[in-house]
């Protein structure tokens, strides 16, 4: 495989057991519903019968926590601490890495500054916070396609060939798209079971530990 330099690439994270060690948003809804009825909705949406936007806004409906508690669970997620230094390196290239998440920018965005990051693109979908209730929009869903709430392939640079070489790190279900439209994958979880099902060439990870090692040589 070809060698390429960093300052080539433009560089795309998920969120949920990428950056983070588990799926926060997951944990949001376990953590703070009053009822059992979002599995259903994530049983639906498992099965493949509702996209994640009729999923997300199914399940937020039995999510009670004001915006106290929820700043304060916030506060105490840790990201994976090689990503700080994946975005280093990164910059020392130009080279500002975007955030492509299927779940709120509201989630995202504290985490990353509560550990102390600031600065990061995020695509994402949002919230507003109504007393007890989150409420959800998905100002990014694809007109068509309704599988995702955010189209992440959307935020790709389209006819990258001969400008920027795509390079997507991810692990679930919303980011088997993505992962077709870039040019090198990182992958983990069901993602990578999904490219191994394909015949999809990716590069396998753990934790960003080794993709910041593999980035630092660049030997991709």
């Amino acid at each position: 495989m070809r060698k390429n330099n960093l300052s080539d690439c433009a560089v795309f994270f998920d969120f949920d057991n990428t950056i983070t060690h588990f799926d926060v948003l997951d944990s949001v809804v376990e953590n703070f519903s009053v009822n059992k009825k979002w599995m259903a909705f994530e049983d639906s949406w498992k099965k493949g019968k509702i996209g994640s936007k009729d999923c997300l806004s199914g399940q937020l409906k039995s999510v009670r926590v004001n915006k106290s508690r929820l700043d304060s669970y916030l506060r105490k997620i840790k990201v994976d601490p090689y990503f700080k230094k994946i975005i280093a390196l990164l910059e020392k290239d130009g080279v500002r890495p975007v955030i492509l998440s299927d779940s709120f920018s509201y989630f995202i965005g504290s985490i990353l500054r509560y550990n102390g990051i600031e600065g990061i693109k995020i695509f994402s979908n949002r919230i507003r916070l109504s007393g007890d209730r989150l409420i959800p929009a998905f100002p990014h869903q694809h007109t068509s396609c309704r599988i995702c709430g955010n189209c992440k392939s959307n935020h790709l640079p389209h006819g990258r060939g001969a400008e920027k070489v795509v390079i997507y790190i991810g692990d679930g279900l919303s980011d088997l798209c993505p992962s077709k439209n870039s040019d090198i994958v990182f992958a983990k979880g069901n993602l990578k079971k999904f490219l191994l099902k394909e015949g999809k060439p990716f590069i396998p990870f753990g934790n960003l530990k080794s993709v910041y090692n593999i980035l630092r040589r660049m030997d991709i």
